[in-house]
């Protein structure tokens, strides 16, 4: 789950973070409010989306379509402003936000498709020295929360690790010990911290690894955070996402979800305890456990073909669990063909066939149907789709099951 920078930065005052004031806005008479609050003659006005990139983004309404396509790639778009913008005055605040609120912002992690602004934040200016970035997130492959930190704050960090690595500090925190002091020290003095931002960058760095803790996040970057000329060290953006099994423990960050800013085929997916994840191609896939998925979306791959989606219906699904798969997938325009692909173990593969037969009589059937069914009640499974009347085709494993749908869709 994630949530917008507003919310984000709530979260890490809790945890003692050091921000700039400032707070969300819905409308341009409520920016001029926040602006007014928080007093001073500069404020950043900024849209607030799930997607990185805001400052090089582009409205659709506003600039060419050349120019959104360079938005697109992460490009300086060279016309137009941006999703983040500069305000010395409060009717330029005003003007700000009229001027995003409700418009489409395209940036690099958006795509051409972009998204509705519908929230913004203003923020208090402040006096930039130096940009750096910083990140938290576990290392599966060490078992330990990994913190890495750069010098190039303001870029891209995925730019950054392909062009300059060795610009790229890591730091492995057990979480039994936490973040020590020298490693928070560590992390200040290889940022080339010096002086009142080296004790303000040392606190820093306890209180981001406490607010990435306490929340159970599964990734937190701050990027830019900035020095100032006068040596406070300041979290100047914020992104966090959290780990969805941990939710239980945070309804306060569970309240905090944005439902139009989600994939409307992963939230009703979600509703049904469904792993689902929309993708670019156009084949849809129905699979039990994440492995056999992985497996089945790289073989659509290798015989020529790209998956629409990945989707793990679990071990333990039911009919209705399995048509409520059947419906999202079908809903999707790109699909040009279905993948069902089950291995029954825990799972009965009469169930997967009686499930699927209900959808397709539900939602109808207008593009090819492929299923193979392994395991338990594999036979009865086959019996039932072969009796149900129905356009299904059958196949026996997995390599002929991936030649007859990607031929099927060829052919259409």
């Amino acid at each position: 789950m994630k949530v917008h920078e507003f919310q984000a930065k709530s979260l890490l005052s809790k945890s003692k973070v050091p921000l700039l004031m400032g707070g969300p806005a819905t409308s341009a008479d409520e920016a001029v409010k926040v602006a007014q609050g928080i007093g001073g003659s500069l404020w950043v006005v900024k849209s607030q989306i799930h997607a990185g990139g805001r400052g090089k983004g582009r409205f659709k309404e506003q600039v060419s379509a050349d120019a959104i396509a360079r938005a697109a790639r992460g490009e300086d778009a060279g016309e137009g402003k941006g999703g983040v913008r500069l305000a010395r005055s409060l009717d330029e605040v005003r003007e700000a936000a009229a001027g995003m609120l409700g418009q489409t912002l395209v940036t690099k992690q958006t795509g051409a498709e972009g998204k509705l602004v519908a929230n913004l934040f203003v923020e208090s200016g402040c006096d930039i020295d130096r940009e750096l970035y910083v990140s938290i997130l576990l290392d599966r492959a060490t078992n330990k929360v990994l913190i890495m930190a750069s010098q190039a704050g303001g870029m891209d960090i995925e730019e950054v690790a392909e062009t300059h690595p060795e610009q790229i500090m890591k730091i492995h925190v057990n979480p039994v010990t936490g973040l020590t002091a020298f490693q928070a020290r560590q992390l200040a003095f290889g940022l080339g911290m010096k002086g009142p931002a080296l004790k303000a960058g040392t606190k820093m760095f306890a209180a981001l690894y406490d607010a990435y803790m306490i929340n159970d996040c599964s990734m937190l970057e701050i990027n830019p955070l900035v020095v100032t000329k006068g040596g406070d060290v300041i979290a100047l953006d914020a992104k966090m996402t959290f780990d969805d099994n941990a939710l239980f423990r945070h309804p306060e960050v569970e309240a905090m979800r944005d439902p139009s800013e989600e994939d409307p085929a992963e939230t009703e997916a979600a509703k049904w305890n469904l792993s689902y994840v929309s993708l670019d191609g156009n084949i849809g896939c129905m699979v039990n456990g994440a492995g056999l998925a992985m497996s089945t979306m790289d073989i659509i791959q290798f015989k020529g073909a790209k998956p629409a989606n990945f989707l793990d219906v679990g071990g333990g699904a039911n009919a209705e669990q399995v048509s409520a798969a059947f419906r999202i997938i079908t809903r999707d325009p790109a699909v040009k063909g279905i993948l069902v692909n089950i291995f029954g173990g825990i799972m009965k593969c009469d169930v997967i066939a009686e499930g699927v037969i209900a959808a397709v009589k539900e939602v109808g059937l207008k593009v090819p149907l492929v299923v193979r069914l392994s395991g338990t009640n594999a036979e009865l499974g086959a019996k039932i789709l072969g009796e149900s009347g129905l356009a299904i085709t059958a196949a026996k494993n997995l390599d002929e099951a991936a030649d007859k749908i990607v031929a099927a869709v060829k052919g259409a």
